[in-house]
């Protein structure tokens, strides 16, 4: 028995082959776009963690500026606290030398207000007590300056008259009114003196 094809199964076999050859395309698609996916993804997953990193250290950054910033203000806090303090008690050694002179003192005014008192134990007591002071004050750089017989010098003493002296060299201290005081060096007091001049 002879089989005949249908006219009408042919159009349907085109359909089918077209069905298929658009599928295939559309894999084929999908396949090639597939790796084009997966790297994209992975250049985002690295993106991704490039931008934790980055905010980490950002993070990490912050912190340590505001440590920084804290311990800047803590060692500016105890400088003011030591300038204070050194304001305040600097000069306490000072003092503490300077408290037995004054000890000597009071000791010596009362022994010459006591009935018999002997006016030479008193001057001796005195004498003991002024070398105790200038003993302190060279302890902590203070040094008299006394410049009688030396050239007046402007710079240390301060002239209180000028007094013709024959037998001098012109613009030599002579007299000594009051002694002169330098700490470190630095003048804190000048000599007030009487220097000769060349007679007229």
């Amino acid at each position: 028995m002879e089989m005949r094809v249908s006219n009408h199964d042919q159009p349907e076999n085109d359909i089918n082959e077209e069905k298929v050859e658009e599928q295939v395309a559309a894999e084929q698609v999908a396949i090639e776009e597939e790796p084009q996916s997966e790297a994209a993804a992975g250049v985002v997953a690295e993106l991704e963690a490039e931008i934790e990193k980055l905010q980490s250290e950002l993070n990490e950054a912050k912190e340590q500026a505001m440590r920084a910033a804290a311990e800047a203000q803590n060692v500016r806090r105890r400088a003011e606290q030591d300038v204070e303090k050194a304001h305040k008690f600097g000069v306490e050694k000072f003092v503490s030398d300077m408290l037995p002179v004054a000890d000597n003192l009071v000791r010596a005014v009362e022994a010459s207000a006591a009935e018999a008192a002997d006016l030479a134990s008193v001057t001796e007591g005195v004498e003991l007590t002024l070398k105790s002071l200038m003993d302190a004050l060279q302890r902590h750089k203070v040094e008299q300056v006394n410049p009688e017989g030396e050239p007046f010098n402007p710079e240390l003493h301060q002239a209180m008259t000028a007094v013709p002296q024959p037998d001098v060299e012109p613009n030599t201290v002579i007299n000594v009114y009051q002694c002169g005081y330098t700490l470190n060096g630095r003048l804190v007091r000048p000599a007030m003196v009487v220097v000769s001049k060349a007679p007229e």
